[in-house]
């Protein structure tokens, strides 16, 4: 009978020692977990505030773009002036 209980504890405290290294290993699972999804928060912000910095570079190519086409403008136009005031003095 003594025997019995003894092998009976064993089982016992061995699926307990079981029981024990899995939550240990859920306790594991659960930081890793929570350390990855600090991590994504802190890229998700990261992505934001590079996705503001795009939008206002953006929006300083846009006007140096419309500075630079109206300079165009500007020289292309004196160009032309240039041209049609140096055929004008060789005709007359």
């Amino acid at each position: 009978m003594a025997d019995t209980n003894t092998a009976r504890l064993d089982r016992i405290e061995e699926k307990i020692d079981k029981l024990a290294d899995a939550m240990v290993s859920m306790a594991r699972a659960e930081e890793k977990i929570s350390s990855l999804q600090d991590d994504h928060e802190k890229m998700y912000e990261r992505i934001n505030r590079l996705s503001a910095k795009l939008d206002s570079i953006e929006k300083k190519i846009d006007e140096n773009h419309r500075t630079v086409s109206l300079i165009n403008k500007i020289v292309y136009a004196a160009a032309i002036a240039g041209i049609g005031t140096y055929v004008a003095h060789m005709w007359m």
